[in-house]
């Protein structure tokens, strides 16, 4: 039989873990050998039913036999009910569907821009975003996205100013300047689980009001329910312009959705955008399912579990000198082990618990929401021993 690295012609950009996935059940996934291991990053952030979820088979199943793709020529039940329902839940006044957060993103900027010539304003052409933040890897996207590594290799990119988060001083200047808008995390997923503070959400959001700046929140990894509210900011009272949103909402299907308020809700008009695929009835049943299921009391669990998972990673904190501190809220959390996150990524994997690195010298744990409370004490305890083990080598 062929190694697997011979069969793969996909090209060279990922490092992909050694085993081969075959299946999956809930919170756990099984490689062709037949090991198992407890699913603690869930597709980075987009599985939130899991895997080999009943309701969202029968669901899809169901749309298979009635209705494929149409794309946007032409009106279907699931994408209007799940327009209507992202609506009403997130007070917004429309949303666009696309593919991806990235797709999400591109959206948000262009209306962005958009909109501020409708205004009368069509200079204001720049933006504003913050360090450490990720939007994705589209030109627009990536041009908002801190980190250098990830654009260099790409060239010119759109003008953009970056600030560090909680820097209000630093954040009024640049605003002042009359960008097209601000984009920002509520909590910075990629770049290491950094919730910013209710207080530098707040001032960012009367800065923009006051300079007339479309105020973006990229929810793609803390919203859709993960954090506790199904918009993460929401819990600070913070409503922006236009908020995004992708992963979690799509069950591990690829869907994308740019919401706004107000005058930016009626900015794009026909031929301004589109998407082949965005919001088709497939994806748009899956996210449909996922509502379903968080209003059937799976957000109450996510709470409850979230706290569970805040309050036992705050002890092993305390626990093992490895570790500097927690981060994160929710489903979306993070250990800083400076120098050896890498490590125990590699040492859970070897344990049987599927986490991923954030930042350098965080680890990174998104669950899916269907986590057991056994499951978590699972996870937990092969965490401890991983920690353990890192602390020894350390000392």
């Amino acid at each position: 039989m062929p190694e697997l690295a011979e069969l793969d012609r996909t090209m060279g950009t990922y490092r992909r873990a050694g085993p081969l996935m075959a299946r999956g059940s809930g919170a756990w996934m099984e490689d062709e050998s037949g090991t198992k291991y407890l699913d603690w990053i869930s597709g980075i952030g987009a599985n939130s039913l899991g895997h080999g979820h009943a309701g969202l088979a029968a669901a899809l199943h169901d749309q298979a036999l009635t209705l494929g793709h149409t794309s946007n020529l032409y009106r279907h039940g699931p994408g209007e009910e799940l327009s209507r329902r992202l609506v009403e839940r997130t007070g917004m006044d429309s949303v666009f569907f696309s593919n991806s957060g990235s797709e999400a993103n591109e959206t948000a900027l262009k209306l962005a821009r958009k909109l501020q010539g409708m205004r009368g304003a069509p200079e204001r052409q720049s933006f504003v975003a913050l360090n450490g933040g990720f939007h994705g890897r589209t030109f627009g996207s990536l041009s908002v996205t801190a980190k250098e590594a990830y654009r260099a290799p790409f060239g010119s990119m759109l003008d953009v100013t970056f600030v560090d988060p909680g820097d209000t001083a630093a954040l009024t200047k640049a605003l002042h300047g009359k960008p097209a808008a601000l984009i920002l995390e509520p909590i910075q997923g990629e770049g290491g689980l950094r919730e910013l503070c209710a207080g530098f959400l707040r001032a960012a959001s009367e800065l923009c009001e006051d300079t007339g700046t479309i105020l973006i929140h990229d929810e793609v990894q803390c919203g859709g329910g993960r954090t506790g509210t199904f918009l993460c900011a929401s819990a600070h009272g913070v409503t922006p312009d236009v908020v995004t949103l992708a992963k979690p909402i799509g069950a591990g299907l690829p869907i994308g959705a740019t919401l706004a308020r107000g005058e930016a809700a009626r900015a794009l008009v026909p031929g301004d955008h589109g998407s082949t695929f965005g919001g088709g009835p497939f994806a748009a049943r899956a996210a449909l399912t996922v509502l379903d299921e968080l209003d059937a009391g799976l957000q109450d669990h996510v709470i409850s579990l979230g706290a569970a998972f805040e309050s036992a990673l705050d002890e092993l904190v305390q626990k093992h000198d490895a570790c500097l501190c927690r981060r994160g809220k929710g489903l979306m959390q993070g250990l800083v082990i400076p120098g050896q996150s890498a490590a125990v990524v590699d040492q859970l994997m070897d344990l049987g618990v599927l986490a991923c690195t954030a930042a350098g010298d965080v680890v990174r744990f998104l669950p899916p929401y269907v986590l057991t409370h056994d499951d978590l004490a699972i996870g937990l305890e092969r965490l401890d021993t991983a920690l353990s083990s890192i602390s020894v080598s350390a000392s």
